[in-house]
């Protein structure tokens, strides 16, 4: 008995540690203040502000926010079909050591450091004469994410029944319509998993990003608010944002998570 509500105490503290400080940002999102503690009664003034543009940084806040939702859109669209076919390649592999060594290297980029990709994809570009702007973040970014693509496609791929591609050959379908029409509902479960997750990675990068942006302006959440940070504060109006950011994930995770517990229950059946 002690052991299960020692075991749970343990839970709930690690779990108010994860939150809290979430859970703050939130709450004083919803007052004028321009400091968290500081409680001046529920107000909505900084969410009018940002998306008004009253403030003085609320037009900088929304052109970083497009910037990083549009690279997390490319960059996780990117990595979806790299990652996808990829994987389908690594599957197909018959030579077993060759296969396993592939993998291990996909797996590579996943364990490595943020700031080791970033300053080898900075010299990288550098050596190719490739100017800093949104086409190195978003190749950049699609080089981190793609092996986590392959990582959610592969198992899709273990649990097909491999006859059924050859059966759509022999009745004359072509490789190209096997693929479509075959391979790709199979693991479009993992493609969906592998676009989530490269999307809010992206959202989240701030190293890579750092090192591939450039220095022709170009700004993402991360670092934009690196560089507020360094001035001594941050923006009241992130609050707001952080807090929009949060929600929108966990909805996406409600929906991701619904839908694979309605796939795992329509294959039960």
């Amino acid at each position: 008995m002690m052991k299960k509500i020692l075991a749970q105490s343990y839970l709930y503290l690690l779990l108010l540690a994860l939150y809290a400080p979430i859970a703050i940002i939130i709450i004083f999102s919803f007052t004028s203040s321009k400091s968290i503690g500081d409680w001046r009664g529920f107000s909505l003034e900084l969410y009018s502000n940002m998306f008004s543009g009253h403030a003085a940084h609320s037009a900088t806040i929304m052109t970083a926010l497009i910037n990083t939702v549009v690279i997390a859109v490319m960059a996780a669209a990117l990595s979806t079909i790299l990652g996808s076919i990829a994987a389908v390649g690594i599957f197909n592999i018959r030579n077993r050591k060759l296969r396993q060594a592939i993998q291990f290297t996909n797996n590579i980029p996943m364990i490595n450091p943020d700031i080791i990709t970033g300053i080898s994809l900075f010299l990288l570009f550098i050596s190719l004469g490739i100017s800093g702007g949104y086409l190195t973040v978003i190749l950049a970014h699609t080089v981190f994410c793609t092996p986590y693509v392959v990582l959610n496609v592969m198992p899709r791929l273990a649990r097909m029944n491999p006859n059924i591609y050859e059966a759509a050959l022999d009745l004359g379908a072509t490789p190209l319509q096997a693929f479509r029409k075959v391979i790709i509902p199979e693991i479009r479960p993992g493609m969906f998993s592998g676009f989530i997750l490269s999307f809010t990675l992206s959202i989240d990068d701030f190293a890579v990003t750092l090192f591939t942006k450039g220095s022709d302006g170009l700004e993402t959440l991360s670092t934009y608010i690196y560089a507020d940070a360094r001035k001594g504060g941050l923006t009241p109006e992130l609050r707001c944002l952080a807090a929009i950011i949060f929600l929108t994930v966990l909805i996406l995770l409600l929906v991701f998570n619904y839908r694979s517990n309605r796939l795992a229950k329509e294959q039960q059946h």
